[in-house]
């Protein structure tokens, strides 16, 4: 039996999101990046004596959305609590979160593996600031600190021990990211620190109802290293456990340069935060009435689209997944099947040339100047026979997006329109069946897949122009008499 095969992994997630507000959580202080160090703060942020935080609706807000889209309960009575700890980016001494009360408990995320779908089964989210960064390369002999970050308002998304390989926490943290940018609360900027993940990661025999010492890698700031931290870690203690050894509870780090972890701390027991209610931040009561208003002003959610795409519209697990990747290109596919009955070629065209074009010129679907009904008139010129797809694409497309006019005007304009005429298309044919005649001869002996060569031969003396079906027919007609 392969060691792989012998134990079992458990694994839980902490990803903290970057709520997408203009302020921080407690104060009017910008939350924007980029900024020059210890520019964005303020007395409040700072933790003066006599300031007075004030919590922002709009943070509260998003962290119920999140909470409905992840169909966690809220929770209706609410308060932020201090948990202390010294740190030195850590200006106040102490970081205020939620602790008794998440904002919203229990809650699952579907996610899909090569192994079908499943719900990973989420504990809580709740709402806390962030600290400031300590940064330790800058300088060679001090460590330096920028407090800009600190006071950002951030959820802590917190999964229950419900993930069992690389592969499952690859598959959870690239929905999360997906989720949070579907529903507006965050940028999922993984580069930029707007999503972290921290990831508890075990190791028990297969059947072994009991969970394994866990360690913590901290600070994973790409799903790539997400992945790549587990798996490394899955093999050290499988490795350290097979050679007798005892896995340790420690706090590790990832070292993106070689894909290994190494270890920061040993976590003997529980630290102790002293958590208590925050004395300045008045207690806070959600009513149903505002939940359900939230909830109702929810978009369609991706895996909502991805069946409603399949049932209604008939079109593939694949295409619709691919449509739902991201809300631009949903978006802008749910405006353009307003406007066409065509899905299939809808969905192509998206998924094809405009994605094409939008990646060579470095845009995005909310960037693309094509009005969704301009291109159900250009998918309906193909669907027509009008103009041929590859010629549309191609040629048409550009200037469509370019002149932002009619496609019919354009193709007619460009002389792009597909050639029907039987005479003219007949004489491409015979042009082309004289150029070739041991092809001709070996067509009539059986290689019948010679007839795409014939095709295209009449598509080049066309210029695109002929139509391929009636080509084709008049093709087989000339070959098989």
């Amino acid at each position: 039996m392969a060691l792989k095969d012998k134990y079992e992994a458990v694994i839980g997630l902490e990803v903290h999101a970057q709520l997408a507000t203009n302020s921080k959580l407690f104060c009017g202080d910008s939350t924007a990046f980029g900024a020059e160090p210890n520019t964005h703060i303020s007395p409040i942020t700072m933790g003066h004596p006599g300031t007075l935080p004030k919590t922002n609706r709009k943070a509260v807000e998003y962290a119920i959305r999140m909470g409905i889209a992840c169909n966690c309960e809220i929770e209706k009575d609410n308060y932020f609590a201090r948990k202390n700890y010294f740190y030195p980016d850590l200006p106040k001494g102490y970081q205020i979160s939620q602790h008794t009360t998440p904002i919203c408990k229990g809650g699952l995320v579907q996610i899909h593996t090569t192994t079908g779908s499943r719900n990973v089964q989420l504990n809580r989210i709740h709402l806390e600031e962030d600290a400031g960064k300590s940064i330790h390369d800058l300088d060679d002999q001090f460590t330096c600190i920028d407090l800009n970050r600190a006071g950002t308002p951030l959820i802590e998304i917190v999964t229950e021990p419900d993930i069992f390989s690389a592969d499952e926490a690859w598959q959870y943290v690239t929905e999360i990211r997906r989720l949070v940018r579907w529903i507006g609360i965050c940028d999922g900027n993984m580069e930029e620190g707007s999503l972290r993940c921290d990831a508890n990661v075990s190791i028990r025999l297969k059947g072994d109802p009991k969970l394994g010492t866990r360690v913590e890698v901290k600070n994973l700031n790409s799903i790539r290293n997400v992945k790549k931290a587990i798996e490394y870690e899955i093999e050290r203690m499988i490795e350290l456990v097979e050679a007798g050894g005892t896995v340790k509870q420690q706090t590790r780090s990832f070292d993106a340069s070689n894909d290994t972890t190494f270890s920061i701390r040993d976590k003997e027991e529980a630290n102790d935060y002293r958590y208590f209610p925050d004395p300045d931040l008045a207690p806070f009561h959600l009513t149903d009435a505002f939940i359900n208003k939230l909830g109702a002003a929810l978009p369609a959610l991706p895996n909502q689209l991805i069946k409603k795409y399949e049932t209604e519209l008939g079109l593939s697990e694949y295409d619709a997944k691919q449509l739902c990747d991201e809300k631009e290109t949903a978006d802008y596919f749910a405006s353009l099947i307003q406007q066409t009955t065509h899905y299939k070629a809808a969905a192509n065209w998206i998924l094809g040339p405009i994605r094409q074009y939008l990646n060579e010129k470095g845009l995005g679907f909310a960037e693309l100047q094509l009005s969704p009904n301009l291109l159900a008139d250009l998918i309906k010129l193909v669907e027509d026979g009008k103009v041929n797809f590859s010629v549309a694409s191609s040629k048409l497309l550009p200037v469509v997006i370019t002149e932002n006019s009619s496609p019919l005007a354009l193709a007619e304009k460009l002389n792009l329109i597909q050639v029907s005429d039987t005479n003219e298309l007949e004489t491409w044919i015979q042009e082309a069946l004289q150029s070739m005649p041991d092809k001709v001869s070996e067509y009539k002996k059986g290689k019948k897949g010679l007839i795409g060569l014939f095709v295209g031969d009449v598509k080049k003396r066309s210029k695109g122009k002929a139509d391929p079906k009636m080509v084709t027919q008049l093709l087989e007609q000339h070959l098989n008499n």
